[in-house]
């Protein structure tokens, strides 16, 4: 990570959440924020296999502004700063354009980011409440 983003866009605490999310030819992902961690780390995705379409908006609603962008497979989008709590989604997946040597029907991407429990005191959350399964 330090050597594609340099060391100070690197968050001190580790990058300890890993989301995989598997998308069919059909799958759709609608306009959210992560922003239940408690760190405001840059969040960092991986794109593998089929090309998607990339919504990435604003901070302030799921409506426009926003631009529409062409993830490949093994495509990284980084969003930090202002940009981290910007709604983003998957509006469409284009089928079969994944690279055949990768042996994927589909497009799975892994999203990386920063819980900031680390050093947290227990009262201010749990794993699970970042995961969103449960209640806060």
């Amino acid at each position: 990570m330090t050597d594609a983003l340099g060391a100070r866009a690197v968050p001190a605490a580790p990058y300890d959440i890993a989301l995989v999310n598997f998308y069919d030819a059909d799958a759709r992902m609608g306009m959210h924020r992560d922003e239940d961690e408690l760190s405001d780390a840059p969040v960092v995705s991986l794109s593998l296999g089929d090309t998607c379409v990339f919504r990435f908006g604003n901070t302030e609603t799921r409506a426009r502004p926003y631009s529409d962008v062409e993830l490949r497979g093994g495509d990284l989008f980084v969003f930090g700063g202002p940009a981290r709590f910007a709604y983003h989604g998957v509006p469409r997946v284009h089928p079969g354009t994944a690279p055949p040597e990768l042996g994927l029907v589909g497009r799975l991407n892994i999203t990386l980011r920063v819980s900031g429990l680390q050093g947290a005191s227990p009262a201010r959350a749990s794993p699970a409440q970042i995961m969103g399964d449960s209640p806060p």
